[in-house]
């Protein structure tokens, strides 16, 4: 070979490893996975209503939805947490399409969730309609021009975020037990049936004397990473998270409180709580009433928070640790639901109709419709993270960890806020406030479904 010839043939190696080279190893090393964090004041104004009562000043603690997006595996996927007592029906599919929109996904890949405090706003589009078609002047808590307003700018803030995603190249999972907050809430005497429920402010020092009961301790936390910095963090915990409410005063009581705590200490990292499994379950046992227990509880639940994000094991995540997982499923109306009855009871909406008939009549109509509440499994190595609808009893959050114990498994519940509450099928025999018509829409038989759901999502074999 000539001289020249090899000289040129050199030039054209030196430009291939240019164009080539650094490309390639810049591409491998490049991490494929990001996630979009979001965060908005969901506090209501002065005037408007909340669950009971409406708002008579903002305090210092307002309230908050705090979400993420996770990009690079297949669609985007979105979880998202409001410091509102529920969303239901219509309103949670306005959210989630909402969500989906902004975040470029179908909404069967977003997860919506309340936290359930009690000075917070309801949500119910379908139950607002109904008392219009009514001709009701008054709406109650199903009035919602706050937040609608709120979904419009959760579109824009979402849309925003996701301009500037960040990098993630790790995950974590740990657990830590919270002591001394969660207590269940139906006292069972010996004849096996509830002899008295130990609300989340409980009184009565012999109920307070009873045993935790039925609980699930742990809490639960899922942390991503970019490299050794924790970009988000996100815990799950079953309790009602009331200390005290009807104040007039938005608050998001102590989970918030943990939650904010957590922020201050950990400033650069997004904390996002979510509410597990705590249908039946409280703080009754461990408060009385007095107003400083609240921040007593919050420090509880914050050094569980604490010692979970600190013990996470961190291991490398790429888009094939990642998967989405939906399950629909019809949950069956409770027979006391009668349509008939319930639209004459509409037609003279007075102030206690108005507080339970238009939300029964709404899921009794849902589930007429042929309506399904999708069950989803978010996979991170060997993590699942399940999202239930509804005021979901411990022993649903319990039975899918005992189903997989060679996986770190999670819940968060009070997605879908229609059914109500959700107890087991053998609950609905023993009475008790959360199994009685006033609390649960559902029928008994609502557990085979949700526990087939669950097995299928987590994938046991037979």
């Amino acid at each position: 070979m000539k001289l020249a010839n090899r000289h040129c043939l050199f030039a054209c190696l030196l430009v291939l490893i240019a164009v080539w080279g650094p490309t390639n190893v810049t591409a491998a090393e490049s991490p494929t996975l990001q996630i979009v964090r979001f965060d908005l004041d969901v506090t209501p104004p002065v005037g408007s209503m909340m669950a009971y009562d409406p708002v008579v000043r903002v305090g210092e603690l307002g309230l908050r939805c705090k979400g993420i997006v996770l990009l690079g595996a297949e669609k985007p996927i979105v979880l998202c947490a409001f410091d509102w007592i529920g969303i239901a029906n219509e309103s949670h599919d306005a959210f989630r399409e909402t969500l989906a929109e902004a975040a470029g996904t179908t909404p069967d890949r977003v997860a919506v969730h309340a936290l359930h405090q009690h000075d917070a706003p309801r949500c119910d589009f379908t139950a607002e309609q109904l008392l219009h078609h009514a001709g009701s002047t008054q709406l109650g808590s199903f009035a919602s021009s706050h937040q609608r307003q709120v979904l419009n700018e959760l579109r824009r803030v979402v849309s925003e975020a996701m301009q500037h995603p960040q990098p993630i190249t790790h995950a974590g999972f740990a657990e830590a037990e919270v002591e001394k907050v969660a207590s269940n809430r139906r006292l069972l005497g010996a004849d096996g049936l509830v002899k008295a429920t130990r609300y989340t402010t409980c009184l009565d020092p012999e109920l307070r004397a009873e045993p935790d009961g039925t609980i699930d301790p742990q809490l639960c936390c899922l942390v991503f990473y970019n490299d050794h910095q924790p970009v988000a963090s996100l815990t799950y915990y079953a309790c009602h998270p009331q200390s005290y409410y009807r104040t007039g005063v938005p608050s998001p009581d102590f989970p918030g409180i943990a939650r904010i705590a957590r922020g201050q200490d950990v400033p650069d990292t997004m904390h996002i709580h979510f509410n597990g499994a705590g249908g039946n379950i409280g703080a009754g046992k461990y408060n009385d009433g007095k107003k400083e227990n609240r921040l007593i509880l919050a420090g509880r639940v914050a050094a569980g928070m604490k010692q979970a994000f600190d013990s996470a094991e961190r291991f490398p995540i790429t888009p094939d640790s990642i998967r989405w997982k939906v399950k629909p499923v019809s949950l069956p109306p409770a027979p006391h639901l009668n349509r008939e009855s319930l639209e004459t009871a509409l037609q003279s909406p007075t102030k206690e109709i108005i507080e339970s008939v238009p939300a029964d009549l709404a899921w009794l109509i849902r589930c007429e419709s042929g309506h399904k509440i999708n069950l989803t499994c978010l996979s991170v190595g060997d993590v699942r993270v399940l999202s239930m609808p509804g005021e979901l009893f411990v022993e649903y959050q319990l039975a899918a960890k005992q189903m997989r114990p060679d996986l770190k498994v999670a819940m968060a519940a009070y997605g879908d806020y229609g059914p109500g509450y959700i107890g087991t099928e053998v609950a609905y025999g023993q009475g008790g406030y959360e199994t009685s018509q006033r609390a649960s829409r559902v029928d008994k038989s609502c557990e085979k479904i949700l526990i087939d759901g669950i097995s299928e999502l987590l994938e046991v074999t037979p």
